[in-house]
């Protein structure tokens, strides 16, 4: 299954040679794994709240492959590619039409309140479940 979310590049985005600037496509991503992760139903303030725990980015591989500009209509595509019980690799992608602008493979681990490796919940993991397939 594959999330996708749209956004629009603002002028903010770019830089001075008026394309997107490269650390912006980590924002872009990282609203797309906040809305995937809201689209399965889950509240990631009320998990820290309940658990204690939270997801940190441990290993971003990323790949820049064309340039995205002011105005553009960009797509952020999420898809989970495996979850262990303590970690989600994820596949990302920022597209323009059919244009694959960047990629993205994204390591996350789950970590308690004092940044301790910390296993994700089974409840989690039944939500997550379905993202796989």
């Amino acid at each position: 299954m594959t999330h996708t979310f749209a956004l629009r590049v603002y002028y903010e985005d770019t830089d001075l040679a008026g394309i997107v600037y490269y650390a912006n496509y980590l924002k872009f991503i990282e609203r797309g794994r906040s809305e995937w992760v809201r689209s399965l139903g889950m509240d990631q303030a009320r998990l820290k709240a309940d658990t204690g725990i939270v997801f940190a980015v441990r290993r971003v591989e990323a790949d820049y492959l064309r340039p995205a500009r002011y105005d553009d209509e960009l797509v952020v595509e999420t898809r989970a590619v495996s979850i262990s019980a303590a970690r989600i690799v994820l596949d990302q992608a920022v597209m323009r039409g059919g244009e694959r602008l960047f990629q993205a493979q994204v390591v996350l681990v789950c970590i308690g309140e004092g940044g301790q490796p910390a296993r994700i919940p089974a409840m989690l993991r039944q939500k997550l479940s379905p993202a796989l397939h």
